[in-house]
């Protein structure tokens, strides 16, 4: 359950393992790099949409690059087949971010733009038919495209939505069906002063006051002298404040994801996540109690006595278990093993067989 804490300042022990099982991911990792294949709708160069459509041609940046990260790797991938008969998955290459800065779109076209591309290949192709788009899937990183799919129901309903956004709150999000996507600030170097950063605060947590969370939070916190909130300009770099911290606070703004679970273990610091019914990144896969803390929003008076009950031996476990897993929250433009990219195909991966047995028993029962 997202809104207990991963372990409580009364010692109930915790799950050292960062797998929630080591060996059937390793395993079943190998099985998928062999064989695991995804069809994509093919569009050419000189399509009006081409910016929409294809990958970008430059390195991605900034707080959505997640989305134009994982198309660039994706198409330049073992994973891409060009024959339909052999794909497990099939893949809709249009990009909300280039939508919303397409003036041709624009946010308010977006739904339209969508519900035109499906019935567009459901036309010209057999395969949206044959699952209803269930063996189909999208990504997207900005919360805009939460509303993208408001005149293309099917699209929310069954293809696989592999968003940034992913909130048990939300009626259109399906845990188990859809992914997460994690948000992730690009970067490729270690962080400098890593090992040796000297961790004096207790916590950390900066950015504008948007939800009514991250108001509780200020109004809470603002003052303390061992939990740093800050609202506004920071007078010292960002980066100083995650390596000078024990814990970040990951804490909900307008959506229940940000970069700061992922900025947070860039720089070796424990995430602390406040945003109730997050659907976590790669929670299929990783133990997350063995690297982070979760606590409710309601409980952010008791922010400081959970903090201060976790024992020095359970810290420099958790810090540890941050230092394996950050691999995991990073994109490259070559992907490395079990990067971000890797992860995101493997969650898709173990969604593929459940869209095949779906399919084969509606065949079955109609025939």
């Amino acid at each position: 359950n997202l809104e207990t804490s991963g372990f409580y300042a009364s010692g109930n022990s915790m799950n050292k393992e960062v797998f929630h099982d080591r060996d059937i991911f390793l395993e079943d990792y190998k099985q998928m790099n062999r064989s695991f294949r995804v069809y994509v709708y093919p569009h050419r160069r000189n399509d009006p949409f081409a910016n929409v459509l294809l990958p970008v041609d430059f390195e991605p940046r900034g707080n959505y690059a997640s989305e134009s990260y994982f198309k660039k790797v994706f198409m330049k991938s073992h994973f891409v087949t060009k024959d339909p008969s052999k794909a497990d998955l099939f893949f809709l290459p249009f990009s909300i971010a280039r939508m919303r800065h397409d003036r041709r779109i624009g946010t308010e076209g977006i739904p339209d733009f969508i519900s035109h591309y499906i019935f567009n290949i459901s036309q010209k192709y057999p395969y949206w038919n044959r699952t209803g788009g269930a063996d189909h899937f999208y990504v997207a990183c900005h919360s805009i495209g939460r509303s993208a799919m408001e005149k293309a129901w099917e699209v929310k309903l069954n293809a696989i939505q592999v968003v940034c956004s992913s909130s048990y709150f939300i009626s259109g999000h399906i845990a188990h069906k859809d992914v997460s996507l994690p948000q992730i600030w690009p970067r490729q170097e270690d962080p400098p002063k890593l090992g040796s950063s000297k961790r004096n605060k207790l916590a950390f947590f900066a950015g504008a006051v948007n939800s009514p969370v991250r108001e509780k939070l200020l109004q809470v916190w603002r003052n303390d002298s061992e939990i740093y909130a800050h609202s506004g300009r920071l007078k010292t770099p960002y980066a100083d404040g995650l390596l000078g911290s024990k814990f970040c606070l990951h804490v909900k703004g307008f959506e229940v994801n940000t970069a700061r679970i992922a900025d947070s273990l860039y720089y070796g610091c424990v995430p602390v996540i406040i945003a109730n019914h997050y659907d976590l990144p790669f929670a299929d896969i990783l133990n997350w109690k063995s690297f982070s803390i979760v606590v409710a929003t309601l409980d952010i008076p008791l922010l400081k006595k959970i903090l201060k009950g976790i024992s020095s031996e359970e810290y420099l476990l958790l810090q540890n278990n941050v230092l394996k897993v950050r691999k995991h929250f990073q994109w490259h433009v070559f992907p490395s093993d079990y990067d971000a990219f890797y992860m995101v195909m493997y969650d898709l991966w173990l969604r593929r067989s459940s869209v095949r047995v779906q399919w084969s028993t509606s065949l079955d029962s109609n025939w």
